[in-house]
């Protein structure tokens, strides 16, 4: 077990430190806190559920304890999804409620009104599946929800994607940690564990860079910044 007189900053990035420091609900507050907290950008969400999936059977048992690894994730499964929910639908009702107080706020060094526009050109374009596509990439989860309600997207329809986002992420990368870890040592006697994250940083890296650009650094268009 970890314990708090060796912590190292870096652990803040390191998912194992949470499942071997506070278990199953710690991690549960970590996948409200990514996108309830403004400031959970860099909590370890992918990571983090991928490696609750190796440890599925030690932090079910913290929940209930049985003898069946399906149902051992599927516990875990209900549990988790229903804390990105409830985050997704804070970071909404922080975003519905700072909104008209951010259209209205001038420009600053980290502040621009543009990405403002940018999101409700984004949202307008791909609608309700926008939120369940940012689920996937870090970072864009966090504030995904926030600026869903700044643009006031119906709340209806917000809590529908939203179900669908949370629980298709979460089953994604827990059950991938686990039947993955499972067949790489079973197969070729290697364990992830030791190479984890090198592979979260991988993934991580292909699947965001060009996302990030697109939606940060892409041109305007014209006559965007004035309408809303």
């Amino acid at each position: 077990m970890i314990q708090l007189l060796d912590f190292q900053w870096h652990d803040l990035i390191n998912p194992q430190f949470y499942i071997e420091l506070g278990g199953l609900w710690l991690l549960v507050f970590i996948i409200f806190a990514e996108t309830g907290l403004f400031a959970g950008f860099f909590l370890p969400g992918d990571s983090l559920l991928f490696v609750a999936g190796i440890y599925s059977r030690d932090l079910a048992a913290q929940l209930i304890p049985t003898s069946n690894e399906f149902i051992d994730l599927i516990l875990l499964w209900i549990l988790i999804t229903a804390a990105g929910v409830l985050g997704n639908l804070a970071g909404y009702w922080f975003g519905k409620k700072s909104g008209p107080f951010l259209y209205e706020r001038k420009d600053t060094l980290l502040f621009k009104k543009k990405y403002l526009i940018r999101a409700t050109d984004f949202y307008n374009q791909y609608g309700g599946w926008a939120i369940v596509a940012a689920r996937f990439v870090p970072i864009i989860r966090t504030f995904a929800p926030i600026v869903a309600g700044i643009v006031k997207m119906d709340k209806k329809k917000f809590i529908y994607f939203n179900l669908i986002g949370c629980a298709a992420w979460v089953a994604a990368m827990l059950f991938a940690g686990h039947f993955l870890y499972k067949w790489v040592l079973n197969n070729f006697n290697v364990d992830l564990k030791d190479h984890l994250e090198m592979i979260v940083i991988l993934i991580v890296a292909v699947s965001t860079i060009p996302i990030i650009y697109k939606f940060f650094f892409a041109k305007d268009k014209p006559n965007s910044e004035n309408t809303i």
